[in-house]
């Protein structure tokens, strides 16, 4: 008889929070009835985010003890395929609209639960000793260079935005001999960084983080589709409360002022 005020409130908290938006709720709710019960949760993100979110690990455990995170990293476009195939993931954190948006028309991210989280800039790099001084885009016409790492066109989202600044400016069959592609973005910062390519189109986030290369020049953003990264509860998560748990986290000011310090903007 003691508990069953208990499970009165339990119920009636439980009721009043239908969908995803209150899962977070939800979440600390049973973990209350649950005492130290934990849960671990697979986030498949984009390889851009790994830094910041290595950096917002522990401000996420502090706020939710009884929630652990796996992070799973790599081109977007790789994560999407491994979720197609059933891999296990609770959350999908992509650096392009297109591959959230592919999930989602098969039914694979849950409905209502995907959201924009944080935006980026491209920018065209080059190893730290390089000589070259390139501020506008067009002298890539008549670069001497032998190499300018990209990250896949099919495959990975800062690919597929430095291939519309080529095609946009006209300069795909100038360079087209001259790319050497990254699985992701990472390995095309690695490719600049080594000096195996004189050049390389990354992320501004990545760049900053690298001693080893020097920005030239950023890429207009009317040369390319907004770069904006989304986040979405898998359909077959084995937590998608404390999934949704993590995505409101990632809102609240603390995480984004972390975004904010990595480089990353607001939506």
């Amino acid at each position: 008889m003691k508990r069953r005020p208990f499970l009165i409130w339990f119920l009636v908290g439980l009721l009043s929070c239908l969908g995803m938006s209150c899962s977070s709720q939800i979440y600390q709710l049973t973990s209350s009835a649950q005492g130290t019960a934990s849960v671990t949760i697979t986030v498949s993100a984009a390889a851009s985010l790994q830094d910041v979110l290595d950096a917002i690990a522990p401000q996420f455990q502090t706020a939710y003890p009884q929630i652990n995170v796996d992070y799973n990293f790599g081109s977007s476009g790789a994560l999407q395929r491994q979720i197609e195939q059933g891999a296990p993931a609770d959350l999908f954190f992509s650096a392009g609209v297109k591959p959230m948006d592919q999930l989602s028309k098969q039914g694979l991210i849950v409905s209502g639960s995907h959201r924009p989280l944080v935006t980026n800039r491209l920018v065209l790099v080059a190893p730290a000793t390089s000589q070259q001084d390139i501020t506008h885009l067009e002298q890539l016409k008549s670069v001497d260079i032998r190499r300018f790492a990209v990250g896949e066109f099919r495959s990975v989202p800062a690919g597929q935005y430095a291939e519309q600044v080529f095609a946009n400016l006209d300069l795909l069959e100038s360079l087209q001999s001259k790319f050497v592609f990254g699985n992701n973005v990472r390995a095309v910062l690695a490719a600049v960084e080594s000096g195996n390519a004189e050049l390389g189109m990354v992320y501004a986030t990545d760049a900053v983080l690298s001693p080893q290369v020097k920005v030239l020049t950023t890429i207009p953003t009317k040369s390319h589709s907004p770069i904006v990264y989304p986040i979405g509860v898998v359909q077959n998560a084995s937590h998608p409360a404390a999934a949704q748990a993590f995505i409101d986290f990632l809102n609240t000011e603390t995480a984004q002022n972390t975004f904010e310090r990595f480089g990353f903007g607001r939506v």
